[in-house]
């Protein structure tokens, strides 16, 4: 499987994990707490085979970024957290390094 596919699956593991941590109730409920280390866990295996194809900095770069904007819309859809002019601000600047890494062709580096 490609390494930028691999990555989207990474992400998508990073962002349900966080986003299962308020149902986990600080880690006193079971299966919610069960879910976020499997989902974490999953997220940091598809890593590490991630960072034999593409540099660690950039996969942490993508990973990082992507999963922040994607873990805020969460928060906005699923508790209903609104994020402030400030931290759209933050997304718009994260997102657009994330898009400017992926233009100059250095995924493959």
């Amino acid at each position: 499987m490609p390494a930028w596919i691999l990555l989207m699956l990474a992400i998508a593991a990073e962002v349900l994990g966080t986003s299962l941590l308020k149902l986990s109730g600080g880690f006193s409920r079971l299966l919610p707490s069960l879910l976020v280390v499997t989902a974490y866990g999953t997220s940091m295996l598809l890593l590490s085979r991630v960072v034999q194809t593409i540099s660690l900095g950039v996969t942490y770069a993508v990973w990082s970024g992507v999963g922040i904007v994607a873990i805020v819309l969460v928060g906005l859809l699923a508790y209903r957290e609104v994020p402030s002019p400030s931290q759209l601000v933050g997304m718009a600047l994260i997102t657009a390094g994330v898009i400017t890494i992926n233009l100059t062709g250095q995924l493959n580096g």
